[in-house]
């Protein structure tokens, strides 16, 4: 198993190195069946570590690569913590990367750079299994660094592009807001905890508050923006930047600016990064740390206020936009909400199981998108297409799959449904099942955003794959299905959309919850939720079902029976559209803030400081003052004789008068 283990994190590193380094050597051909090959191996070995340590008997596996830092009281060891959210993570990582590697080789066939892009793939890969193999935060923190740096080369790959360059920066940027607190995190844990391993750290987290009935407050353990908090207090601190962190990453409403404009990247970037990887980063750091976060009913509470929100605003801006691209892009941030919203109430398992079957339909929806665009030769708006079904049936048929599982089709009560209709429901009946004002707020919202986000789905695929078409003749004269090596990666994310849900819906949040995490996940006493979510009322389990209906009857009336609607809506509130179309202005927003606020500082400090102060007074005042006198000396060099000879006889009387003077005293 070891053996098994390091070559699923060292393999994808190989690939990158190969083609990165020796691309031009070998070709771009040779680049593509090295890195797409290794990745398959890694696949397959995912697949066998799932079934042994998720599904099998073996427990928890650690391997140890080296030692790493050893000072004071810091001990750090660079190993391989391998348990089921790890195998988990690793089923869904290196699945949708291998499918991706395969799908790029079709769709990235014209590009002259592919050895790098595939280079870049695999170095992605790296460094999300260095953060999900993680034994302590500190190993974490460079996978999650790793991810970042990947993902700025992978959005900004066509960097000759203005737009891809701004939105690689942008990304880049935002997460080190996220990063800053997450590092923060990381020393608060370090103080509380005496080690930033997770072993020591969630075996001190069983006895690390005073028990139920002890005196409130006492001593503080950590100062913090200049507050001294004691033990529960700190705590809370310490999980609320981690969860920065998390929304960083995991792109949550305020932090989530970056995520749209990571569109400009290829699109096999997209479902890699937004699908499966980067944008989960988040979801499995605060599941990873679930025994650090039960001992915060605060920090929990701030999860699921900030997940609920960002699953409805997102869903609200992905009601209007017309980028194919983008609207799949608001779908993630609305469903990484979800995802929050279960992390929030506790019901972990709920949260790992729709981040486990979103890999599938989120990565497919993505691919079946650039299969379009390549069909209708690089148009992504919609309102250029239409009338695709019959040009590109098998892309259709797959984004419908894709469209059904998002939206949660299935029959209620019922064991027959596609993965959304398990995983999301699964959610929305734990934040019911809570039984706090929290909950019953995340509860109203992700109803609300499940009906959202049928609509803009539905929406989506009429106007892609319905009525007349809207794109040139030229173009719908050169339409065409995509090849099999970009159809075969769809064809496996459908399988796993449709049966995911189905398969896994009794380990990931079931009845077998306790034997297939074995403490994984917290699974404590307190964490009720489990118990409760089995005796919902039947309207809060009908609740998504319908939510769904209604959003895709109003597509259907809207972009099928009557197709004007849409335009007199948006003239008859114009005010509103503007709001969704511009994302509700945060971009605005935060170039007002801190954008152009960050330039006037910085011009204001150019002028004054550098030109005035330090070019006026420092070196090149000093400069030109050297040039000055030299100037002037150089002048006196006239190549004349008769000015030497005059300089002469003047210094000669000058030293007869300096004589006459000394003799005279």
């Amino acid at each position: 198993m070891d053996t098994i283990i390091k070559a699923i994190v060292f393999l994808p590193l190989i690939g990158a190195l190969i083609a990165g380094l020796g691309g031009r050597a070998i070709g771009a051909r040779a680049s593509e069946y090295v890195t797409t090959g290794l990745m398959l191996v890694v696949a397959l070995l995912s697949w066998v570590t799932f079934f042994t340590v998720a599904l099998g008997e073996t427990e928890m596996v650690k391997v140890s690569v080296l030692r790493w830092i050893q000072s004071g009281g810091l001990d750090v060891e660079w190993a391989f913590r391998v348990d089921t959210l790890t195998a988990v993570m690793f089923v869904v990582v290196n699945s949708v990367s291998t499918l991706v590697h395969v799908y790029s080789v079709g769709y990235m066939h014209h590009d002259p750079h592919r050895p790098r892009f595939f280079s870049y793939l695999s170095l992605f890969t790296f460094a999300m299994l260095m953060l999900i193999t993680s034994d302590n935060l500190l190993q974490m923190f460079f996978g999650w660094e790793g991810v970042g740096l990947a993902s700025y080369l992978l959005i900004g790959f066509w960097y000759k592009k203005p737009s891809a360059s701004a939105a690689a920066m942008k990304a880049f940027i935002v997460n080190r807001v996220g990063d800053f607190g997450f590092a923060l995190g990381i020393f608060s844990v370090f103080v509380l905890f005496g080690s930033v391993n997770f072993e020591t750290i969630f075996a001190a987290a069983q006895s690390y508050l005073p028990a139920e009935g002890a005196a409130e407050g006492g001593e503080a353990v950590l100062t913090l923006f200049g507050l001294h908090l004691d033990k529960a207090h700190a705590i809370t601190g310490a999980c609320l930047l981690l969860f920065v962190g998390a929304m960083g990453k995991s792109a949550q409403f305020l932090l989530h600016t970056w995520l749209p404009d990571a569109m400009e990247g290829p699109t096999p970037v997209s479902a890699l990064i937004h699908a499966a990887t980067m944008v989960t980063a988040g979801v499995f750091l605060v599941a990873r740390m679930s025994p650090i976060f039960e001992l915060s009913h605060t920090a929990l509470l701030v999860v699921t206020i900030i997940g609920a929100i960002t699953a409805f605003f997102a869903a609200t801006v992905g009601l209007v936009q017309n980028d194919i691209k983008r609207v799949i892009a608001y779908s993630t941030c609305s469903q990484l909400g979800y995802m929050f919203v279960a992390l929030g109430v506790g019901a972990y398992g709920a949260a790992v199981f729709h981040l486990f079957t979103h890999a599938f339909f989120k990565a497919l929806l993505f691919l079946c998108a650039g299969s379009v665009i390549h069909a209708v030769d690089g148009e992504q708006d919609m309102r250029y297409m239409g009338g695709l079904r019959t040009h590109i049936p098998k892309t259709f048929a797959m984004m419908i799959i894709g469209t059904l599982a998002i939206t949660g089709v299935g029959i209620p009560f019922t064991p027959i449904g596609f993965a959304g209709f398990f995983s999301k429901d699964f959610i929305i009946e734990s934040a019911f099942a809570s039984h706090s004002a929290a909950g019953g707020f995340a509860f109203t919202l992700l109803v609300i955003a499940a009906m959202f986000t049928s609509f803009y789905s539905w929406r989506l695929i009429f106007m892609t794959f319905f009525g007349k078409p809207r794109a040139s003749h030229e173009v719908m004269h050169h339409v065409h299905e995509s090849p099999n090596v970009m159809l075969i990666p769809l064809y496996l994310l459908a399988f796993g959309a449709v049966f995911a849900g189905v398969i896994f819906q009794g380990d990931f949040f079931g009845h077998h919850y306790a034997e297939f995490w074995q403490g994984a996940l917290f699974t404590g006493p307190e964490n009720e939720i489990l118990e409760e979510f089995h005796h919902v009322p039947a309207w809060v389990k009908l609740s998504p079902f319908i939510a769904m209906l209604l959003g895709l009857g109003t597509a259907w009336y809207m972009y099928i029976k009557s197709p004007s609607t849409p335009r007199e809506l948006a003239a008859q509130h114009r005010g509103l559209y503007q709001f969704l179309l511009n994302k509700w202005y945060f971009d605005e927003l935060y170039d007002f803030l801190f954008v152009r606020t960050a330039k006037r500082i910085g011009t204001f400090l150019w002028q004054k400081g550098d030109v005035t102060v330090i070019d006026g007074y420092g070196p090149n005042a000093v400069a030109a003052r050297v040039l000055d006198v030299t100037g002037r000396v150089v002048r006196l060099q006239t190549g004349y004789l008769y000015h030497y000879a005059f300089a002469m006889l003047i210094g000669i009387a000058a030293l007869v008068t300096w004589m006459m003077l000394g003799s005279a005293h």
